[in-house]
């Protein structure tokens, strides 16, 4: 039987015996929660598991991700423009599970054996080098949390020469890449060419903040620069934001083309080369600079791995989030692939489904281990959704529940809504103090540091 340590009222340290679970155990006397991905479902689900039965002994909770920080993917694009401190909005995956009773496991999932219930990880790398081979761990319970990508679609020449947003790594290569073009700018007066495929979120934010950028480094030293901007937003669709009503999608295109950028939708690009994108019909777009932020992919590729795929890539769920025929896998957030009961296109891969995901597992994945408690059918609460275009303005809806259901917001109350929405996940991620903590820390450092990232 397996113990806990416990201090009790006197000061003196005791062991008290683990009750076993419910749920059949690989093995060991506690069950063993593998969390793959450390995105806004995984470090989430890590965390608060890590405090409810991590810190007990009730389980062993691990979390794989090959990256060692979490960012809020949702601001990948400031960090791209470099309009937001990238390191000050870092968590270290090491420090912050050690605070919250979970273990954090370095290293990129490869192979999923179902019947075992193990999984392997591919051999890690470290700045070109080899730090560990191959690995197997073995689970009770396997979630899979490893999020998102843009999808190319296979378009000719999209991965040799454009730059993705999709995570830390990226944003940072991209924006080396536009520190060298402003500075090239600067000393030569030479135009900066950009061109972003997708008028989506991530394609609109981005533009914005580009935009900002700009006019923020003409206060260093060289006030022409904006107007050498030439910023180009293609979308296929017939309008930007499809996935949002047509009053926001109108009044964020109005938006952005009153910041010089050049919006141009019911496009379809054929092909990227070194001097920009070609389009359908034979246009070229010309751009030095090339960010293609169109479609979404599941970021793993678990073609062999058994489990039920949508064309995207994605594992299929079903209501309580169990990949379709499983009983010791679920999958949440971007990855995942759920068709609510009496609709008819699945749920869009937003952080805000993420995080409900999350908590509706740390809700009921105790009692499942515990009492053998089927977990529930997910339901998802729509609050709406935001897009916010840097300091210039934001858009969006109030979702089916609160005040004003369907209601269109903008102006400084979406910019305060959209704000909340990262402040909540620390809150989440962090308790109350610790998140005040780092606010405090944001408005104290912007009070001495440049407004954009120049080194």
């Amino acid at each position: 039987m397996a113990y806990r340590r416990e201090i009790i009222n006197d000061g003196r340290s005791v062991q008290l015996p683990v009750a076993k679970p419910r749920v059949k155990l690989n093995r060991g006397e506690v069950p063993h929660i593998i969390v793959v991905g450390g995105g806004v479902a995984g470090i989430i689900l890590a965390t608060r598991l890590g405090r409810l039965l991590g810190r007990r002994g009730r389980a062993r909770v691990s979390l794989i991700d090959r990256s060692w920080i979490h960012v809020w993917k949702p601001m990948l694009h400031t960090f791209a423009a470099g309009t937001w401190n990238i390191y000050q909005q870092q968590l270290q995956f090491v420090a912050h599970a050690r605070m919250h009773h979970f273990e954090y496991v370095p290293g990129q999932l490869d192979a999923i054996d179902r019947t075992a219930r193990r999984i392997c990880l591919a051999p890690l790398q470290a700045e070109g080098e080899g730090v560990a081979g191959t690995r197997e761990l073995a689970y009770d319970v396997l979630v899979l949390a490893f999020g998102s990508r843009a999808n190319d679609f296979g378009t000719p020449g999209i991965v040799e020469h454009c730059h993705f947003i999709d995570s830390q790594d990226q944003a940072d290569a991209f924006n080396a890449r536009l520190r060298a073009q402003v500075v090239r700018s600067f000393a030569q007066g030479g135009n900066i060419d950009i061109a972003i495929v997708g008028g989506g979120a991530t394609g609109v934010e981005l533009a914005a903040e580009l935009s900002r950028m700009v006019e923020l480094a003409a206060g260093y030293g060289e006030a022409q620069i904006r107007r050498r901007l030439r910023l180009t937003l293609l979308e296929s669709a017939p309008r930007i934001l499809s996935a949002f009503p047509e009053a926001v999608s109108d009044s964020a295109a109005s938006q952005l083309r009153l910041l010089g950028v050049d919006v141009r939708t019911g496009v379809r690009v054929v092909a990227a080369g070194a001097d920009g994108f070609r389009l359908e019909g034979g246009e070229r777009v010309p751009a030095a600079l090339k960010v293609w932020a169109a479609g979404i992919r599941a970021s793993g590729s678990f073609d062999d791995s058994g489990l039920e795929l949508n064309r995207a890539g994605q594992v299929v769920v079903g209501p309580n989030l169990l990949a379709k025929g499983e009983q010791h896998i679920f999958a949440l957030g971007d990855c995942a692939s759920l068709v609510p009961e009496g609709a008819e296109r699945p749920l869009p891969s937003t952080a805000q489904v993420a995080n409900q995901q999350a908590m509706h597992l740390v809700r009921h994945l105790p009692n499942w281990l515990r009492r053998g408690k089927p977990v529930p059918p997910f339901s998802f609460r729509d609050f709406g959704a935001l897009v916010a275009l840097g300091d210039y303005n934001a858009f969006g809806t109030l979702g089916r529940f609160g005040f004003f259901k369907g209601g269109f917001i903008k102006g400084r109350f979406a910019q305060l809504s959209h704000a909340v929405l990262y402040r909540r996940h620390q809150l989440s991620l962090h308790g109350p103090s610790r998140a005040a903590l780092l606010w405090l820390a944001e408005r104290i450092n912007a009070l001495v540091q440049p407004t954009i990232r120049i080194s």
